[in-house]
């Protein structure tokens, strides 16, 4: 489908220009939104393709086109002297479809069906900027699947994070017919998926397969969705925070506007001004019996923790949005720019103008890697503060209720829950640690360096899902703290949010009041906060 610039809606069909997809806009279509193609960017492709070719009938060498790949880069593919005759595009062809079958070396489970199309909808907007030098018909068939839901079978492992080339092909040889793929329901080859839904395969040429199959979209999708999920579990923070402020009988002053601005660090006014709202109309406001001056930590810093979350978040989405609408191609074909200060062998005239096809280090995904590392590296310090808070609720010391926060003399209650609380905290912490570093040297030694874009990615979506369950046994605590508090109190007021979150909780984990398994009430707080929007 080809349109031009306009307004979707978020149910209509997503426009896709190549520079201003947004990483919510990403998560629709991996759940099965739509895409438009803008004809302009189309355009683009379309120049810059032309341009590519031209650079190698003049007998430029073109990494990925006259020559191979990697330590290969120093085979030639095919000599052209001025003109690409009919021998010279077969050979082409040929490599292309080599290239493509050669690359698809994925390991381990196939990929979710929606972090296929996320990263099937990153690739095509990057592509759209114009300097991949591939066919339109490229862009057209991504769109095209997405659009049929035709969803290509990529396993989950093999990256090392220098572009998923092992395994972005495998979408590739769907286009040309191999390989299978998921579309109607049901498993089959590429062939009688592209045979039911209308389409015809690709015929590949120049840098189709390079364009394809060097690209982090796989590892930054992955980034993506964990982002989103990060960002949901972040919002719930204030709320779980709040109502265990009020089983603890907690000091709000490290919560107030004045103290978050005496050190206005990135996120900690906004973060404070969550709790805040979440507590308005607390009890926690107005002077109460045995309020001790100064909490433990784990709740005085709570707020400086969650603003250097939001903080680091901030940073992830940053890094991701401009990868998403960027060119991480190498080489990039440069077409329609101003070439005066390009390195000149790398720039040819045309009828249509000057334009370069230039080597890149684009691949490198380091800024969105780094940054999704410090976002673990935050999401581990939110962890481990509510785990903390979660063993204090059960102390009597801390709350001044019963031991395990019992509802009566002979129940054990929460006497055991405390290990798989540090259990999951220190699983947390475990995949908190960075291990962008890691790797070894590949390809005779030429590429030498890697990210692990995917595994960080992929720690970072498992560590959030494991705070969720932290998060959700500190709320299992302080509800149980807060119907405990009000027994004494019936009266006792909570804040506008935390009341509503009480009640509505409650319709999912009623109150312990006498030993049961706790195991169904874990999952049951897990999923709770999960569907918190």
């Amino acid at each position: 489908m080809v349109g031009n610039p306009a307004v979707c809606a978020a149910g209509d069909p997503l426009l896709l220009t190549g520079q201003d997809l947004r990483l919510g806009q990403v998560e629709s279509v991996a759940r099965g939104r739509k895409v438009v193609l803008d004809s302009e960017a189309l355009h683009r492709m379309e120049a810059s393709h032309e341009l590519l070719m031209a650079y190698a009938a003049a007998g430029r060498p073109v990494y990925g086109l006259t020559v191979g790949v990697g330590l290969n880069k120093d085979k030639a593919v095919f000599k052209a002297g001025g003109k690409l005759t009919d021998g010279i595009l077969k050979r082409s062809r040929e490599f292309n479809r080599s290239a493509l079958r050669a690359h698809a070396a994925g390991a381990g489970p196939d990929m979710t069906k929606e972090l296929v199309r996320a990263a099937m909808v990153i690739r095509l907007n990057t592509m759209l900027l114009g300097r991949t030098g591939a066919q339109p018909k490229v862009a057209r068939l991504y769109a095209d699947f997405l659009n049929a839901g035709i969803t290509p079978v990529v396993p989950s492992q093999g990256s090392v994070g220098e572009a998923d080339i092992t395994l972005a092909p495998h979408v590739g040889l769907v286009m040309l017919g191999e390989w299978q793929a998921d579309f109607d329901g049901e498993r089959m080859t590429g062939k009688k998926a592209l045979e039911k839904a209308g389409l015809t395969v690709l015929d590949p040429i120049g840098k189709d397969a390079l364009a394809i199959l060097s690209t982090n979209a796989f590892s930054a999708a992955k980034g993506v969705l964990a982002v989103l999920k990060a960002e949901r579990l972040l919002k719930t923070v204030p709320l779980v925070l709040g109502l265990s402020l009020e089983g603890l009988n907690g000091n709000m002053a490290p919560f107030t506007h004045e103290a978050a601005e005496l050190r206005p660090f990135p996120g900690n006014v906004e973060s404070a001004a969550a709790i805040r709202k979440a507590l308005a109309g607390s009890y926690l406001w107005q002077p109460y019996p045995k309020r001790p001056l100064q909490d433990p930590l784990s709740y005085r810093t709570a707020g400086v923790v969650l603003g250097s979350a939001l903080h680091a978040l901030k940073q992830a989405r940053e890094m991701l949005r401009i990868q998403i609408n960027a060119s991480d191609d190498n080489p990039a074909v440069l077409e329609g720019m101003d070439m005066a200060s390009m390195p000149q062998q790398y720039v040819l005239q045309t009828a249509a103008g000057q334009g370069a096809v230039l080597p890149t280090a684009n691949f490198e995904p380091l800024p969105f890697v780094l940054a999704l590392e410090q976002l673990s590296l935050a999401l581990c310090h939110v962890s481990r503060g509510s785990a903390l808070r979660t063993i204090k609720l059960s102390d009597p010391h801390f709350t001044g209720l019963s031991r395990f926060l019992a509802p009566n003399d002979v129940s054990i209650t929460f006497g055991a829950i405390q290990k798989p609380v540090v259990a999951i905290n220190t699983s947390v912490r475990q995949l908190a640690n960075p291990v962008s570093p890691d790797g070894l040297p590949v390809a005779g030694d030429i590429e030498d360096t890697s990210t692990n874009a995917l595994l960080v990615a992929a720690r970072l979506d498992d560590l959030v899902a494991k705070v969720y369950t932290v998060m959700g046994l500190e709320l299992l605590h302080a509800a149980q703290a807060v119907d405990l508090r009000r027994r004494g109190n019936p009266d006792l007021a909570l804040g506008d949010e935390t009341e509503k979150l009480l009640i509505s909780y409650r319709g999912q984990v009623p109150f312990v009041d006498a030993d049961r398994p706790l195991t169904p009430d874990i999952r049951k707080s897990t999923d709770f906060l999960e569907s918190l929007r």
